[in-house]
């Protein structure tokens, strides 16, 4: 099978910075390794091209997202970005990756896996001029041997100083990278899809509002959650919004899991008409409905969700109920002339 058509693509450089919905978090055992460099030491790393079949995935304009059949070989450009006005020596590896506990969680270190064994780039480290830039290309070879199904890496660029004590030398590791989410198998691409389930609206300890959605990921593919929420028909119909989702919520095929969106701290506790949009790539699902804050901290009751399919069933269920009475009354009428 050919590489993928490649097109280059317009990708926000993923800088070092906190609560950026692009870097790449781990479980606290793995916060050494997701160290942020701090002000003019920040390093950044994006994506360069995205295969002409998904220039309309939001996704794969960030990350390498695709679907190939074993014995596929294709690549990837990405560009480095030393951000600082000194000269850095940035090293570039893949590393394994998971997806748990509705988070994609990075392996410490180098640890390998199946994925980054078929990950080579043409180049292992660059030395960066302030302020300057590099290229380095990714080329993924798939054995005709693969199985079927999804696999995870990250493609890092990293950054390490040493910082000598009395004792012992400590590492600082400050690392950025690009995910990558790889499907084999022969065909034609699973489908990705999800469900927005219950909606419900509480307070935290300190009386901050937020709401939480369900989500169940019924697709065959891994989704990355985002979208916003907004709020009207209010106390004094005020409008409020839109509220973005906490980002990192990633569920694999089958999970189940839930965001989050935080809200603003002098919202009245309603009641309110919601409606939250959540989109994974090229898929997108809204709910609404309307929900009232509890008065104290913890959940209240859940919203009470909008439900046109089920207004559109039972206005079907009333046409079929009624033409169903007319036969019967038609026939019944025909009865009667038959007795006559």
């Amino acid at each position: 099978m050919p590489s993928p058509l490649l097109r280059p693509c317009l990708a926000a450089t993923l800088l070092a910075l906190p609560l950026s919905g692009v870097l790449l978090s781990g479980p606290a055992g793995a916060a050494t390794d997701a160290r942020r460099p701090e002000g003019k030491g920040s390093i950044g790393i994006r994506l360069l091209e995205a295969p002409k079949n998904r220039m309309d995935d939001p996704r794969a304009r960030l990350f390498i997202v695709d679907h190939v059949n074993p014995g596929t070989t294709f690549s990837r450009r990405l560009e480095v970005k030393n951000g600082s006005s000194k000269r850095q020596h940035v090293e570039v590896y893949a590393a394994a990756a998971d997806i748990k506990h509705e988070r994609f969680t990075f392996a410490p270190g180098r640890t390998p896996n199946e994925l980054t064994s078929w990950i080579k780039l043409d180049r292992s480290a660059l030395d960066l001029p302030p302020y300057g830039s590099s290229q380095v290309k990714a080329t993924i070879s798939v054995p005709k041997t693969a199985t079927k199904g999804e696999r995870y890496a990250v493609i890092w660029a990293q950054v390490s100083t040493r910082q000598p004590t009395a004792k012992r030398n400590i590492a600082l590791v400050n690392r950025v990278g690009i995910r990558a989410y790889l499907d084999v198998g022969p065909g034609g691409e699973p489908p990705s899809e999800f469900r927005i389930g219950e909606v419900v609206p509480q307070r935290g300890d300190d009386s901050s509002p937020s709401i939480t959605a369900a989500v169940w990921n019924t697709g065959e593919r891994a989704i990355d959650l985002v979208g916003q929420l907004t709020l009207s028909d209010g106390p004094a119909g005020v409008r409020a919004g839109p509220y973005k989702v906490a980002p990192g919520t990633t569920l694999a095929p089958g999970d189940a899991g839930a965001v989050t969106v935080p809200l603003d701290d002098r919202l009245p506790d309603g009641p309110w008409k919601f409606r939250l949009t959540l989109q994974s790539g090229r898929v997108t699902h809204t709910v609404s409905g309307s929900f009232t804050f509890p008065e104290k901290r913890g959940q209240g009751r859940p919203a009470a969700l909008d439900s046109p399919m089920t207004t559109v069933f039972g206005l079907v269920g009333l046409v079929a109920l009624a033409s169903a009475g007319a036969l019967v009354f038609v026939a019944h009428r025909r009865r009667r002339a038959v007795s006559y």
